[in-house]
């Protein structure tokens, strides 16, 4: 296992409820800007719980927030929380509305041009504090310090990382997922389905313990998800997968152990140039990954193919031929598509995401950093 630092502040209010615990979080005497996206929450009641919650807080609100995130919207937000001496956010909504809040948090302070904390990895050195009611599993980032943010007029997504956004509290109510179209419920399964690929399935360095956490999220995603699908409403099920969504990258099944990345790195400029839904860019991308990438990953592959698919049987290239095909049909079963020409792209979009790597030096990707700009093109290749 390698060294590691592992600290996540995180505090998590599960269940039915939950949201009118906040105000128990939040300073008593806190500006709050409440962020959100298009508007749902003011259809499904969660809007009018968080509203109750927040009784006696000067509040603001700025909806609106896309799914990934623009820039030029998130830049409003900050003009406003500047403008109106916000001190605290309130993020309402999925994964990209908790990104385009940490976004937020941490541009509010910033000195200089904002989009420089994306494209130029300027420190972050402080942060507005925030909190969140998870309306959507998938990311993870209600209990991270991640977030992806896009550049509509470049079509660029680009990401940052900071432990000064963590949010201080995060509300998980499975009760607020009712209401989600299934596309977004199978997006959300196959989102954190490959957040645990991207640090399980590497090489092996003796971490056994990280393994089989990993192992039992991929496993209960996969028993999960058909109750899921199966019937909205069912708050056992949709409960159990939204704790997997916030496992799968809270950072505890990454401790010690290699990372990939990749796949994501390929995803987020299929979703900037072409609107992909990410979960999307991530079900036609893995498979074709770990394919191209089966002999450094073999050992690992093995291993995910036994102990999660159960394939014991046949040669060592069956076993992996095999667990990469049940990968894909599971994303196929949750209703998430796994080809490019599914969604009306074609292989030129290669030489344009070739020509971005390059100018970015993203030229040694993946927990080897084998993953040059040629396995790119191979794997979006197979993805056809």
């Amino acid at each position: 296992m390698e060294n590691f630092a592992f600290y996540n502040p995180v505090k998590i209010l599960f269940g039915k409820g939950q949201i009118a615990n906040i105000a128990a979080e939040i300073p008593a005497k806190a500006k709050i800007l409440l962020t959100y996206g298009g508007g749902s929450i003011k259809t499904n009641g969660v809007y009018e719980q968080v509203k109750a919650a927040l009784t006696g807080f000067e509040v603001l609100e700025f909806g609106g927030i896309e799914a990934n995130p623009h820039l030029e919207t998130l830049l409003k937000a900050v003009e406003i929380a500047r403008s109106q001496q916000v001190d605290f956010l309130l993020a309402v909504g999925g994964g990209s509305v908790l990104d385009g809040t940490k976004f937020i948090a941490a541009a509010i302070p910033f000195e200089g041009d904002p989009w420089d904390i994306l494209a130029k990895q300027a420190p972050v050195t402080a942060a507005v504090p925030f909190g969140a009611v998870l309306t959507l599993p998938a990311t993870g980032s209600e209990m991270n310090t991640n977030s992806v943010v896009t550049k509509w007029e470049t079509q660029e997504k680009l990401f940052f990382a900071s432990p000064l956004v963590f949010p201080k509290f995060s509300v998980l109510d499975p009760e607020t997922t009712f209401s989600l179209p299934i596309r977004q419920v199978s997006n959300g399964i196959v989102d954190a389905y490959t957040h645990v690929m991207e640090q399980y399935l590497t090489y092996p360095v003796n971490a056994p313990l990280q393994d089989r956490m990993a192992e039992s999220i991929l496993q209960t995603l996969i028993a999960e998800a058909p109750k899921t699908l199966a019937n909205l409403h069912d708050y056992e099920s949709r409960a159990n997968v939204m704790w997997c969504a916030t496992m799968a990258l809270n950072g505890l099944i990454g401790v010690g152990v290699p990372q990939d990345w990749a796949t994501h790195m390929i995803g987020h400029e299929l979703t900037a140039l072409h609107g992909i839904d990410h979960a999307q860019t991530l079900a036609i991308v893995l498979p074709n990954m770990l394919d191209v990438k089966r002999d450094r990953k073999r050992q690992k592959l093995l291993q995910y193919a036994e102990r999660v698919w159960g394939l014991v049987d046949g040669t060592e290239e069956s076993r992996i031929d095999q667990a990469i095909a049940k990968t894909r049909d599971f994303f196929e079963s949750v209703g998430v598509k796994t080809h490019l020409s599914d969604y009306g792209v074609g292989l030129d979009v290669i030489p344009t995401i070739i020509d971005r790597f390059e100018k970015r030096g993203f030229v040694a990707l993946g927990e080897n950093l084998d993953v040059t700009p040629q396995v790119v093109e191979k794997v979006l290749t197979l993805c056809a």
